[in-house]
Parts: structure tokens; sequence; C-alpha cells
């Protein structure tokens, strides 16, 4: 009997002991957990958040969320009734709790047990939130314990208010929108300060189950949830019956359908300054896009819309033809405005920046200023007819002028370039040597593998429409070396400013007195006084510009180009099939230098008279256009051309001078003009 007792008795003490030794090991792990929070210090309180874009005047032109639409405010910023309602129906006990809602968790606990499943569901919102910020949604024990550590951390180290911000400023509320600002504005188009009780009890009823209580999903299911969340408010007193009445009978105004999808002022520029940022801050373009981060960027808003609008009222609709503009500050590379297509929600390929095109004559001005740095002047004479050119490898090149029309006569290369005569281009080019052209190319920015062939000068390799934009705006800068870009500063979620572009002023890349030349050479594309055999290239428009502009066309079967610049902004336009197919209507040719000219006076409306400035060593000469030579009263026209100093022409025209006033030669005879220029005879001895 006694030790039956004695079995009894250590029986009894086993039945306290146990319990008291796994509540002992209990507490002994929750002061670890406490022990190991104290110890690592507070986690974050944010994850994601969208990218917001700016354009140089400090106006919003968009952002970027990924797939994901977040925006961070503060709870002071947040519609008092939103707060009441998330607390009422997510977490009564918010305040009075330290993480854990032990009631809640029992029940739950206990109905779990039952079931051997975690379907219950007892999360507080600090337990919701160390879940949003750092874990899967998986219902399984270990995620349950892991997300129990963090609610510890949380708790820990912040205030409640600190943690009902961050919980409103994260939670999922379906359709990408995360948080109550970014949900505010996808249902109401609003800010979250701006809810009503009833709009507010609307979006506290999302989060329970995104897809089942979107009203934009199940109107019947969101509206049923939303007089829950009425409910409660009531029974908890945070509302009148009055209230209460008002609220549920409220009709609410959602978004439309189109207003959700909103396109940002300018999409394929802001997607270009996207990629710049991932290339700056080192990151993929998905972390930049939910990084939070502030993108102040070179866009100037007014531009933008009015080449949209310029292109939108040139361009028909109904075509496949599209179209790539792009505008540039040509003292630094800013890109002012962009355009990529036609339209970016049916095509968001890019043709600004990413469409290799051959530019056709819109590459001679490269090929010129080679040239006049290789002994040729805006006077250099050489003869236009139909030229069929033997090359090296016994192979002939024949190339034509547009539609068929040559000068059979000597003609200037400053005529050459306003009629653009392929010829010329083509027998300069042999001159100075195709592999001089390549080098040129590459001071003016050109990276890609240029082919040094005699068809080069005709603009038969493939570039973007930025490459020759960025060229043509050394020019109009004096031959500063410039970098096309859309970013000025970036600022990270925490207000730093993590990038700042520097402006360096370095030595001018190219020569400044050719620069100067060329460019004046480049405004006579719109000048009728070098009219010959044919109009200049620019004669369509010049009676729309106001101002004077520097610029080239440029045409090939399947693409038409024009680019031109004043001295305080550079502009190139291109149109074309994407498929190469061959342009055949005239008025889609035409598309290019009417959007050029239109925009380009819109964009100077209000802008000083600019001339470009006249750099040291260049002087002004009036010329005979025909001739070639110094002007003289008896010419019918003269233009005003720019020399290198001591390439100017010495001697007078006598084309339309009186017989009498010609001096006769020495040896008695009658005075004649030379039938060919000094390169023609070059050229001769050379092919």
């Amino acid at each position: 009997m006694k030790s039956l007792l004695r079995l009894n008795g250590k029986k009894h003490r086993l039945f306290y002991l146990i319990p008291l030794g796994l509540l002992a090991c209990g507490l002994l792990f929750l002061a670890g957990i406490y022990f190991v929070s104290f110890l690592m210090g507070p986690p974050e309180l944010t994850n994601d958040q969208n990218t917001i874009y700016y354009s140089i005047d400090g106006e919003k032109i968009g952002e970027e969320s990924g797939a994901e639409n977040r925006y961070w405010v503060d709870l002071e910023e947040m519609s008092p009734h939103l707060i009441e309602a998330t607390l009422a129906i997510e977490d009564r006990h918010f305040y009075s709790h330290n993480g854990f809602d032990l009631q809640r968790i029992a029940g739950a606990a206990l109905s779990d047990l039952k079931s051997l499943s975690l379907k219950e569901g007892a999360s507080t919102l600090t337990q919701q939130y160390a879940r949003n910020l750092f874990l899967s949604h998986e219902k399984t024990w270990a995620r349950k314990l892991k997300e129990a550590f963090y609610t510890v951390r949380l708790e820990m180290y912040y205030s409640k208010d600190e943690l009902l911000e961050g919980y409103l400023n994260t939670i999922y509320y379906g359709h990408g929108a995360y948080g109550a600002e970014a949900a505010s504005r996808h249902f109401f188009d609003k800010s979250a300060s701006e809810l009503s009780l009833a709009e507010s009890a609307m979006l506290a009823a999302i989060p329970k189950g995104p897809s089942y209580y979107s009203p934009f999903n199940n109107r019947e299911n969101a509206k049923n949830r939303q007089q829950q969340v009425l409910g409660l408010m009531l029974e908890n007193k945070q509302i009148t019956e009055q209230e209460h009445h008002l609220a549920t009978e409220k009709n609410l105004a959602f978004t439309k359908p189109e207003e959700r999808e909103k396109v940002s002022v300018a999409p394929y520029f802001q997607d270009s300054a996207l990629k710049e940022a991932a290339s700056i801050l080192e990151l993929d373009t998905e972390k930049v896009r939910s990084g939070g981060y502030t993108i102040h960027t070179t866009l100037d808003t007014r531009l933008q819309k009015q080449l949209k609008e310029n292109t939108g009222n040139e361009m028909k609709s109904g075509s496949d033809i599209e179209v790539g503009a792009l505008a540039m500050n040509p003292d630094n590379g800013g890109i002012r405005a962009m355009i990529g297509g036609t339209d970016y929600t049916q095509s968001p390929f890019n043709r600004a920046v990413n469409a290799k095109r051959m530019p056709g004559s819109a590459f001679k001005p490269f090929l010129y200023y080679t040239a006049l740095n290789n002994g040729y002047t805006p006077t250099t004479m050489l003869m236009s007819k139909p030229t069929a050119f033997k090359l090296e490898d016994g192979e002939v090149y024949q190339p034509s002028n547009y539609n068929g029309y040559y000068a059979n006569e000597q003609i200037t290369l400053a005529q050459a370039l306003a009629l653009s005569d392929n010829v010329y281009a083509v027998k300069t080019n042999l001159t100075v040597g195709p592999e001089k052209l390549v080098n040129t190319a590459e001071k003016f920015g050109f990276t890609s593998d240029l082919p040094a062939v005699p068809s080069l000068a005709l603009g038969t390799a493939s570039v973007t429409l930025e490459n020759m934009v960025t060229g043509y705006g050394m020019l109009a800068n004096g031959g500063y070396a410039i970098e096309g870009h859309t970013i000025e500063k970036i600022v990270d979620r925490d207000g730093n400013t993590v990038f700042e572009r520097e402006q360096k002023k370095s030595d001018p890349v190219l020569d400044p007195q050719t620069t100067f030349v060329l460019t004046q050479l480049m405004t006579g594309m719109f000048d009728r006084s070098l009219d010959g055999y044919m109009s200049v290239t620019g004669s369509s428009i010049a009676n729309q510009l106001s101002r004077t502009y520097a610029g080239k066309s440029g045409t090939t079967e399947s693409d038409s180009w024009m680019v031109g610049y004043s001295p305080s902004l550079v502009t190139g336009i291109w149109t074309g099939y994407d498929n190469s197919k061959q342009i055949t209507k005239t008025a889609e040719k035409a598309y290019p230098k009417n959007i050029w000219a239109s925009f380009m006076e819109d964009a100077h409306k209000d802008a000083d008279g600019q001339k470009f400035d006249v750099p040291p060593g260049v002087v002004g000469v009036a010329i005979d256009p025909e001739s070639g030579k110094r002007a003289t009263p008896y010419c019918d026209t003269s233009r005003v051309m720019y020399f290198d100093k001591g390439t100017e022409p010495e001697r007078h025209c006598t084309l339309h001078m009186p017989d009498e006033q010609k001096e006769p030669n020495p040896n008695g005879e009658p005075p004649q003009e030379d039938d060919r220029g000094f390169f023609d005879k070059v050229f001769d001895s050379l092919f």
C-alpha cells in the first residue's frame, strides 16, 4: 500500500511539474524572442513605394509603380473616418494590446485544432503589418512563428501611431493598389485625406479579400461588407445613428475604367528616364519603379504638349506610318520633348532612341564639316551632272539626284548643301576620303560602326534619331560635346539626393570656326537666293519660318527626316513604316518638315530674337551664288557667306558685268571663266 501511495505521489508531482516545465520553456523561449528582437534593433517600416517624375519646371509628369501602385502619406493626412473604419473591422483593441490579441488568438487556435488546419485568422494589425513587410501569405506554422517574431520587434521599437500609419500605407486593396492613398486614387480619384465616411467604410471593407470585396469585381459583396463595417462603427460608438444612416444610403461615385488607365504626359520620355535612372543607380528597372524615388527630369511640359499637338495635327489617322521626334537643349544635351510613336498604348517601342534607320541627306552636314576641315570652302565649285564613279575594287557606283535633277554646271558647296546635290556629296567624300568622314562622325558622338564607303555621304548607314539630334546639337552649341539625357537629379525616399548632374564645360571637340561656317551654310536650305536648277530643299516651309534656323532634311525610299536648330533648341523628326515599307504618298514624305517647322515656331513664340555667335577668326563676305565669287553691284543676287579668315574668295564676280567693265587678260583676249573648279581638277587627277 505504501509503495502504491509513493507511486501515486510521484505521478501527482509529475502532473504539476510537466506543465510547470512547459511553462518555463515557454517563458524562456519568449524571453529569447524578446532578447534577440532587442539585439536586432528596429525593422524597416516601409517597403516599395512609387517613383515619381517631375518636369524641369517642377510639374509632375508621371510615376512608376511596376505591377504595384504605392504611396506613403502621414497618418494626419488620412481621413479620420478611414482610420476608425479600419480599426473597427480589423483590430478594435489595437491601442490596448502589445501586438497579440490573446482572446482572439485563443478562439482561433481552438478552431484550428479542431479542424487540424490554419483557416481561422486572429491577426492584429501589427501582425498583418509584419506579414506585409517581410513574409509571404502562406498559412504554415513556420510562417506564423516568423510573423510573431517580427511582430515583437515592431511593437518593441515603434509607437502605435507609427505602426498604424505603416499598416495603412502598405495593406493591399486590390487592382495593384497598395496603401490607402493609392487605393483612394484608384477607386475614387481623390486623396485619402478627402474620403467621406461611406467611402472610408468601403475601402476598409476590401483588405479582407481584395478580389471578393472589390466594388469593381462584385458590387453586392462590397456593399454588404461596407454595411458590416458601418455597423461595427455604430456599435463601437464611433459614429452616430444619423451618420450611420446617411453613410449606408450614400451612392458612391467610383472612377470610370478610362480614368484608371492614365498614360503619363510623356510616356516614351518616362520610359527613357526609367532606363537612365536604373543605369545611374545601378539597379534593375523594377527596383527603381518601386523604390520611392523622386526623379527630376529635363522635360519641358510646354514643349512636350506642343510637339504632341504639332505631330497630331499633321499626321493623318488611318495610316500605319510611325513617327519619332526629339527636342534637345544643345547647350547641355537635356532632352526637352520626346515622341517615340503615334500611340504608346499600341506600341511602347521608342522610335526616337531605339530605332536605327538610314538618315539619307540629313547626314551630309557631317560630310561637309569634314570637307571644310580639308581644304573646301563654302564656294568650292564642283560639277553637278550624272556621274559614274569607278571605285578601287572595280565596282561602278552611280548616285542620282532626287527626281533626276542636275545643274549640269558647276555649283558651290553652299548650293550643293542647300539643294542636296548627291553627286557633289559623293565626289567630296571620295576626295577627302571616306575614312575621314567616319572619324568625323565619331567626333559627333556616333558610336555604331559606320562603313567607310562612298555612299556613306548619302546617309546609307543606320543611326538613331537621338544620334542625329545630338550631332546637330554640337553644331548649334559651337562644337562642344554633349550627351543626350533625361535626368537632372534623383532623390531617394528619405529625401537624400543620390544623384545630381554636373554641368562641366570642357574644350570644344569641333573647330569653332568650321562649326559656325557650316551652321551658316545650313541656313541655306530655307534661302531662295541659293536656288539654281531646282528649289532649295526647305522652300516648302520657308514661308512659315519667322527667324533664322539651320537644318537639313533627308529622304530615302522608306525614311523621311528633318533635323534643325536655333541657338537654343535642336529638334529632329523622323517618319516611316516599322516594316521599312516604301513611302509613296507625297503628303507622308512632307510630314517631318511640316511638323518641324510648326513646332520650332511654336517653341520660339515668346523667345527673343536669337543669333548664332560669330567666333573670332571668321569673316563674312557678300557672294554671288552663281559664280561663287565676291558679289558686285552688277550681280542680281548676293548672299553673305562666312569663311575661315584667309580662305574667302579674292576675285570678284564678272558674270554680270558689262563687257567694258571687265578687265582683259594679259594676252589681250577677253576674260573667260574656268570650266572647272580646283577640286574638280583634283578629282579628275585622282579618279
